[in-house]
C-alpha cells in the first residue's frame, strides 16, 4: 500500500485555498501508518483534502466519503477506499475527504483507547472542539464538488455524502448544518454516532446501517426517529448483527450487504443512472 500511498497523494485536491480556517495554529504532520488489528489508517490530519475516484463513464452522481477513527485517525481502506472505488466501479464519482483530526503522538493508539475506555461526557468534550471544524470541512468537500461538477462530468444536483462511525457524525452534521450551496443531495450516516441539532425544513433524504450489537445502535436509531419527526425522508436497516466498524470488511453476515441496499436506495432516487 505504501506505493500506492504516494500516488494518490499526488491526486489529492486541497480542500481550502491556503490554510484551512479555525487551525492556523496547528502544524503537526499527516502520518500514514499500521494502526493494529491489521488496519493501516491517516492521522494528525491538519490540512483537509479530498481524494477523487472518478468513472470513464460518469452516471452525473457524485459522493463525498468520510471515514472514521474516533475523531482521533481515519480508517482509510475499509472506510474510505474500498468504499469509493465500489462506487467508481458503478459510474459514481467518489471523493473521499481528509476532514480535520484530534493531534495524536507516539503514544497512539493507548491514548485513545485510554480516552475511550473513560468517561464518555469527558472524551466528547475532549474532541467537541473538532466539530466547527469538520462540519465546515463537510460543508466546503461538497462546494468544491459542486463548483468543478462540469469539469469532471457531474450533476451539481446530486453531490451527496457519506461516512462512518465518526465519519457518519460528520455526515450527519452536513445533513443539519448548512448553506443553498453546500446543501447535500442526500447523506447517508454508517453506523454513526449521529449530531445534535434541528432538523431542517428541506433537510435532504438519509440512508442509515448499523447494527445491533453495536454500542451506537441507539444514536442511529435516534436520528431516523428524528428525521422521520419532522416529515423528512430516511431509510434505516437495523442488522441483528455486525458490531461497530464493519465497512466493507467480510463477515460472513447479512450486514455484508448494506452497501447493495445503499445502492438500491440511490437508484429508488434516481441517482445511479443518467438523467
Amino acid at each position: 500500500m505504501g506505493d500506492r500511498w504516494e500516488e494518490l497523494k499526488r491526486t489529492e485536491i486541497p480542500l481550502w485555498e491556503g490554510v484551512a480556517p479555525g487551525s492556523e495554529t496547528w502544524t503537526y504532520s499527516e502520518e500514514y501508518g499500521d494502526l493494529g488489528h491489521s488496519m493501516r489508517g491517516v492521522r494528525n490530519i491538519a490540512r483537509p483534502t479530498l481524494t477523487p475516484f472518478l468513472p470513464k463513464d460518469p452516471v452525473g452522481t457524485a459522493i463525498v466519503v468520510a471515514p472514521g477513527g474516533a475523531w482521533h485517525f481515519l480508517a482509510w481502506e475499509h472506510e474510505g477506499l474500498q468504499v469509493a472505488e465500489w462506487l467508481q466501479a458503478r459510474g459514481i464519482a467518489a471523493f473521499v475527504l481528509k476532514y480535520r483530526l484530534m493531534p495524536t503522538d507516539d503514544t497512539f493508539p493507548q491514548d485513545m483507547r485510554d480516552r475511550m475506555e473513560g468517561s464518555h461526557t469527558d472524551f466528547m468534550g475532549y474532541v467537541a472542539p473538532l466539530f466547527p471544524l469538520v462540519s465546515a470541512d463537510a460543508q466546503q468537500a461538497i462546494r468544491l464538488v459542486r463548483a468543478r461538477s462540469a469539469e469532471w462530468g457531474l450533476d451539481p444536483e446530486r453531490v451527496g455524502i457519506m461516512g462512518f462511525s465518526a465519519g457518519g457524525s460528520v455526515t450527519s452534521l452536513a445533513t443539519l448544518e448548512y448553506a443553498a450551496d453546500s446543501r447535500p443531495a442526500f447523506g447517508a450516516p454508517i453506523y454513526g454516532a449521529g449530531a445534535p441539532g434541528e432538523v431542517p425544513a428541506d433537510a435532504p433524504p438519509i440512508f442509515i446501517a448499523c447494527a445491533q450489537d453495536d454500542g451506537l445502535m441507539p444514536a442511529s436509531l435516534e436520528m431516523f426517529q428524528r428525521w422521520r419527526a419532522a416529515g423528512r425522508e430516511a431509510e434505516l436497516h437495523l442488522y441483528a448483527r455486525g458490531g461497530h466498524g464493519f465497512g466493507m470488511n467480510h463477515t460472513g453476515l447479512p450486514v455484508d450487504g448494506w452497501i447493495e441496499r445503499f445502492y438500491e436506495w440511490l437508484a429508488m432516487l434516481g441517482y445511479t443512472s443518467k438523467a
